[in-house]
């Protein structure tokens, strides 16, 4: 009997995961998807990155507003999947998802569980300064997150990702370890790992108060916070009481010595201007910053910014 395979995801993320399935030959009956949202500055309708894939498979697709509604449960279980596999889906799953196929729900988990349960994994991993992370391949619960592992596979952070080069580098992972365990999901239910919910910790969904940079705080935090929002959001500071965007930064030296003047500096001071871009008092150094967007212009390299901007050495961002 050939295995119905559901496939719910969203993002790009998702995408590799749903192309394994196809590539193995999987009969994918439906596809699960958030609905489409208005993108740009035309609010044009813009179908989700799994949507278009699914389109271009001619697979069918829904989009229900709330997957917990009576309405989009029997939609699904229409299609009489016997295995759910979700990426980066959006929506927490009823229990009346759950219980639908014999074979289980899986989820592709952007995290070594149990750290990091919830919708911003991978940004918070840069954020808090991770210099390893990975993907969990697990049995979905009621709970956020809270469901049996089934394997992981890890994945280095370096220096020079951003949550965008990290996305992509989860997303082929996602897909590998999907690959791997494949034959194994067709013949299941598995045993799996119950997760030890003591070692447990949270990646909630990131809000305005994140991007907002704190001066007073460490080169280096300065630095991951920067990494972790680019290229989605960016961090920012108030000057003039308008918002002033940081795209990129370079990588803080600890061991270089401070510009003339910076010692006794307020943090959020800038103390250098000039070919590398702006240097900004931070709590325990300085900090370069190389792209910025100041209110109502577009991105552009700090150190062309400088050459025409009112900003000055002794500026103090708020």
């Amino acid at each position: 009997m050939t295995v119905k395979i559901a496939f719910m995801g969203t993002p790009d993320f998702a995408v590799a995961s749903l192309n394994v399935l196809l590539e193995e030959g999987m009969n994918v009956v439906c596809v699960v998807t958030q609905p489409d949202r208005p993108q740009g500055r035309k609010k044009v309708l813009t179908p989700t990155p799994v949507k278009a894939a699914a389109m271009e498979h001619g697979l069918p697709v829904l989009q229900p507003q709330r997957m917990r509604s009576p309405e989009a449960v029997a939609e699904l279980a229409a299609y009489e999947p016997d295995l759910i596999v979700t990426a980066a889906y959006g929506q927490i799953l009823p229990k009346a998802v759950l219980d639908l196929p014999r074979l289980g729900c899986v989820n592709i988990h952007g995290s070594l569980l149990p750290k990091y349960r919830g919708g911003a994994p991978i940004q918070r991993s840069i954020i808090n300064g991770e210099t390893v992370t990975g993907i969990t391949l697990m049995y979905m619960a009621e709970g956020l997150d809270t469901g049996d592992m089934i394997s992981r596979l890890e994945v280095p952070i370096t220096d020079e990702d951003t949550s965008g080069t990290l996305f992509a580098k989860m997303s082929e992972a996602g897909a590998v370890l999907l690959r791997q365990e494949l034959p194994r999901l067709l013949q299941g239910p598995l045993e799996a790992e119950p997760q030890d919910d003591e070692q447990a910790t949270y990646a909630p969904n990131l809000t305005r108060d994140d991007e907002k940079i704190d001066w007073s705080k460490d080169s280096r935090s300065i630095y991951n916070q920067i990494r972790g929002l680019v290229p989605f959001a960016g961090g920012f500071t108030l000057w003039n009481d308008e918002v002033f965007k940081v795209w990129k930064t370079l990588q803080p030296d600890p061991a270089a010595a401070l510009p003339a003047g910076a010692t006794d500096a307020t943090p959020g001071t800038v103390v250098d201007m000039g070919t590398e871009g702006i240097t900004v008092r931070t709590g325990d150094g300085v900090i370069t910053l190389t792209e910025v967007q100041p209110a109502g212009k577009k991105a552009l390299r700090a150190a062309d910014y400088v050459r025409g901007a009112s900003l000055t050495k002794g500026t103090v961002f708020q």
